[in-house]
């Protein structure tokens, strides 16, 4: 291309993208012009714009050009939403989704059908924060009303962050107002520190989680940060709340200790189970409600510190549809040796299939009877592969084992 055409075409590009100020471009450019570039072929002087035209372009494209890139995609703020999911977003002062990351297993079902959250690049933050929080609502993380998602929002801007804070918490508001959901909402606007973040980066957990595990710990000095990182926000609020006495168990101890119970007192297969902390009450407990697929339904409550079932109720539904009545059972004591638990069977699975849990997914552990006798059945994938265990929860025996290729 001869440079006649070259400058037309440039010409040409700087009339269609700022036609009323070609003149005020021109004007700039001769300033520039002489330390720019040098025209060694002498033109008519009809001629002579398009080149000045052409110089000014190059020095936009050569020098400004960069910058206004940098800037466009420079990280500006870091918003967090956490439940037990927890996801990391990176903005840009424009706020526009930069990075979308999920920090957990559960994160990353939450961003399944949007690519593990690349699908939300360069979306603004109010349109990609309300498709994260339906697919919390979708996913049964915010039906409980002792659930919580925590909005957290770092930024060196104080000003600006506190404006994110207000918009998120209303946009989040209006997404569980309109599905109905029950969980409450925490916000909290942060300053950049280095050692938080290494704290977050090591337990794979959002900044914001961190800020909130390191308040416990002011209240409880004695706790470990590490132990404190997998419970999830609801159970950190009422822990804080309730002046963090002790370590609780947790939500997945306290329905291993459940589904152990059921396992005696039903033969049924489990159909839904659910776990609610409240660990703000006195006693501090964990509610427990398994439904098995006979339709009998047993709640349990466990003593949130140390593990006693302290209380249980059955409801059975009828055929005849008459109410059901709660029944009082005496209260037991968790590990005994007739059934293993699903920690237990879980680790039991892992370490024969010798995959690190750190690599796992789609875990599934599930209570079921066999012939008479008690198992686990456990499923997990790792890598591509696809794993499939059955567990006798008395002995922890292995009874069968499948494993195969897992195409998708």
């Amino acid at each position: 291309m001869t440079n006649e055409k070259m400058e037309q075409r440039l010409a040409a590009a700087l009339e269609k993208t700022a036609p009323d100020d070609v003149s005020g471009v021109l004007s700039r450019c001769e300033v520039r012009k002489g330390t720019v570039i040098n025209m060694t072929t002498k033109k008519p002087a009809r001629k002579k714009w398009p080149a000045l035209v052409a110089a000014c372009l190059a020095v936009m494209l050569l020098g400004g050009g960069g910058v206004f890139y940098q800037q466009a995609n420079a990280v500006a703020s870091v918003v967090s939403l956490d439940v037990n999911p927890s996801i990391e977003l990176k903005v840009s002062r424009s706020e526009k989704v930069l990075v979308c990351a999920p920090l957990n297993d559960d994160a990353k079902t939450i961003l399944a059908d949007m690519g593990d959250g690349a699908d939300l690049k360069g979306a603004k933050l109010d349109v990609a924060v309300n498709a994260i929080v339906g697919s919390l609502v979708r996913n049964g993380y915010l039906s409980s009303i002792s659930s919580a998602i925590m909005i957290s929002v770092e930024d060196k801007d104080t000003a600006r962050a506190e404006k994110l804070q207000r918009e998120l918490t209303d946009a989040v508001d209006g997404v569980l107002q309109t599905s109905e959901a029950k969980a409450s909402v925490l916000t909290q606007t942060l300053t950049q520190d280095t050692a938080r973040d290494q704290q977050a980066q090591e337990n794979n957990i959002s900044t914001g989680k961190a800020a909130l595990v390191n308040r416990v710990l002011a209240i409880n000095p004695e706790l470990q940060f590490d132990a404190l990182a997998k419970l999830s926000v609801e159970e950190l609020k009422d822990l804080a709340e309730a002046g963090a006495p002790a370590m609780p168990i947790g939500k997945d101890k306290a329905m291993d200790i459940a589904v152990a119970e059921f396992g005696k007192a039903s033969a049924a297969e489990i159909l839904h189970s659910e776990v609610d902390p409240e660990l703000d009450e006195s006693p501090a407990h964990y509610e427990v409600e398994i439904t098995g697929r006979n339709g009998e339904e047993i709640e349990y409550k466990i003593d949130a510190y140390s593990g006693a079932v302290i209380e249980t109720k059955r409801e059975a539904e009828e055929d005849d549809d008459e109410a059901s009545e709660a029944q009082p059972v005496k209260p037991t004591q968790p590990g005994t040796a007739q059934d293993i638990g699903h920690a237990k069977a879980k680790s039991i699975a892992l370490n024969h299939a010798g995959v690190d849990a750190n690599t796992v997914y789609d875990m599934n552990i599930q209570l079921d009877v066999e012939d008479g006798t008690i198992i686990y059945e456990v499923e997990f994938k790792s890598g591509h592969r696809e794993y499939d265990y059955e567990i006798d929860a008395a002995t922890g025996a292995i009874l069968h084992r499948e494993t195969e290729i897992d195409d998708r």
